[in-house]
């Protein structure tokens, strides 16, 4: 069996995978906001590394060096990738990067949508077009003679052999099925292959209004190996109460691959954000963490600065930006949905 390892997101990256929205449909009304909003995401991440910015068309490449300029941008930092796709969600349909035997290797996860919507076809070949301009190898996943489809979004691991998942996504029978059949067994085994994790813990359902019906990184989020930062409603008449007490309930009594006992804090959620009569799922632990910095989603809300505090006692070393997200949030996501990292 291969030596994988798939590095904790605060482990030195050379990079942050983005894709620069040009469908928008995923955000009706709000297009032209999102773009500038984009733009002062990338500013942020350029700051310190490199954005790998997947742009659609040479046209659209002018247009956004044009904006990025605009913004002073540091454009050194900035590496486009040409290629067309459906949607931006890089988490998702991009490639997961892991150790392999030392090296790094891209997997590809076969994107389908989350099951969910139609029109995929363009993103499902951005893992194999991102591992070439990296110059990386990439490996198809499979399982028992078949592919394995699986997001970025519904794993969350600390790097030395746990993962956190949702039952709600992976294992529901009937909604967003994303491998018919398959069991915890199953999903162990392919974590064990692919990722080196020893250990899997199982949270119950996700968020309300989550597109994705349950990714965890709107849920539960390691900040260090043995501490996780997990959300908690604190009204008892709100829709997310009892399944996020039942998810604390689960990590209290939840173990780590050596054993020991998981550190537990709780992060606040944001007052609920309807659109159109939908809740958005709205959610502090959708952070992305770069090298020097943890860059956290904020809704204009009141919670906004207890969660930047709980997020800045869990990164000591590294400093806690809020970014606003009250446009981002009308496509169901926010900086962890439309990230992936790339380790050194």
């Amino acid at each position: 069996m291969a030596a994988r390892r798939f590095p904790a997101e605060w482990e030195k990256q050379e990079g942050i995978l983005l894709c620069f929205p040009h469908n928008g449909n995923d955000w009706p009304g709000k297009y032209a906001a999102i773009q500038w909003a984009f733009v002062e995401y990338i500013k942020k991440i350029a700051e310190q590394e490199t954005v790998f910015l997947v742009v659609a068309t040479d046209d659209l490449k002018i247009k956004v060096t044009e904006m990025l300029e605009m913004a002073t941008v540091n454009l050194k930092n900035i590496s486009f990738i040409i290629k067309k796709t459906n949607r931006s969600w890089m988490r998702d349909s991009g490639p997961i990067i892991v150790e392999n035997n030392g090296k790094r290797e891209a997997l590809n996860f076969n994107f389908n949508g989350w099951a969910k919507y139609k029109n995929w076809q363009l993103d499902k070949h951005v893992p194999d077009t991102v591992a070439a301009h990296l110059k990386i190898p990439v490996n198809n996943v499979t399982y028992k003679g078949k592919n394995v489809v699986l997001e970025g979004g519904a794993l969350e691991v600390n790097g030395s052999g746990t993962l956190i998942t949702s039952e709600e996504c992976l294992l529901d029978p009937e909604i967003q099925v994303r491998n018919a059949g398959f069991t915890k067994e199953d999903y162990e085994a392919i974590f064990l292959e692919y990722f080196g994790v020893t250990n899997t813990i199982w949270l119950k359902d996700g968020i309300i209004g989550d597109d994705t019906h349950g990714h965890i990184d709107d849920l539960c989020r390691f900040v260090s190996k043995n501490t996780v930062v997990t959300v908690v409603e604190d009204k008892p008449k709100d829709k997310n109460y009892h399944p996020l007490q039942e998810n604390l309930k689960r990590l209290h009594h939840a173990k780590l691959e050596d054993g020991s006992k998981l550190n537990v804090v709780e992060l606040p959620m944001p007052s609920p954000i309807i659109f159109d009569g939908l809740q958005l799922p709205a959610s502090y632990a959708n952070f992305l963490i770069i090298n020097k910095t943890v860059l956290v989603p904020t809704f204009n809300d009141a919670k906004d600065h207890i969660a930047l505090t709980i997020l800045a006692d869990c990164f000591p070393d590294r400093k806690v930006i809020g970014i606003s997200c009250i446009d981002f949030i009308w496509g169901f996501g926010t900086l962890h949905c439309l990230s992936q990292q790339i380790p050194k």
